[in-house]
């Protein structure tokens, strides 16, 4: 199981993101969905930069901030588009997140990146003005440098909010596709979690008995 915040979009929270959260919940993991724009949403991209406006990107991740109070550091953070900017602010705040999920934008990766750390990419094909190739290849790079496990996955022909069957943009099979694999993604870092816990337990354990590890085999 793995704790999960999921960021929304500039239309709000939306069946969309409720829909996904459930999906997540449905298979085991506990999701947090916090609503950033105070109840309100839209239903244009104009529309939701003009309410973006109104509420101030401050607030917002402040929200999003107390949202994750009193939740597990290893929380992974998953964004939907605007929600992407969400995770580029706090990413750097949550160093021992488990893993990182960016639907239909991309992040800019925090000095803090570290090895085996997991990180997917979700967007349409082409999808320039939200997903430019150069960021793209920016987060590779850290992504290298750092030994960071990236994943970007591409979806040819789809629109950019390919997930959100409210808008022309839905593309069932692509969706379909990417919450598989966020799906499969988590499994892995719930796993990954899980045994670094138990290394964890398993050596305070060998440091009461005298560090030699003789705790494991009583």
């Amino acid at each position: 199981m793995a704790h999960v915040a999921l960021f929304h979009s500039i239309l709000g929270l939306r069946p969309v993101e409720l829909h996904a959260a459930e999906r997540l919940r449905r298979a085991g993991h506990r999701v947090t969905a916090p609503d950033l724009f105070g109840g309100e949403t839209a239903r244009t991209l104009d529309a939701g930069f003009a309410l973006l406006d109104r509420i101030g990107w401050e607030t917002v991740v402040e929200r999003a901030r107390r949202s994750l109070a009193g939740l597990p550091g290893a929380t992974v953070l998953a964004g939907v588009s605007m929600g992407v900017g969400v995770v580029t602010d706090l990413w750097p705040e949550r160093p021992d997140t488990a893993g990182v999920v960016l639907m239909h934008a991309v992040a800019d990766p925090p000095a803090s990146l570290r090895p085996g750390l997991g990180v997917q990419v979700h967007a349409a094909d082409p999808d320039d003005a939200f997903v430019p190739a150069e960021r793209v290849a920016a987060l590779a790079a850290a992504a290298r440098a750092a030994g960071a496990d990236l994943e970007v996955f591409r979806y040819p022909g789809a629109g950019h909010f390919f997930t959100d069957r409210d808008l022309p943009d839905h593309d069932p099979a692509a969706a379909a596709l990417a919450w598989r694999r966020v799906l499969a993604f988590l499994d892995r870092v719930s796993d990954a979690d899980g045994d670094a816990d138990a290394d964890a337990d398993a050596d305070a354990d060998a440091d009461a008995d005298g560090g030699d590890g003789s705790a494991r085999a009583r």
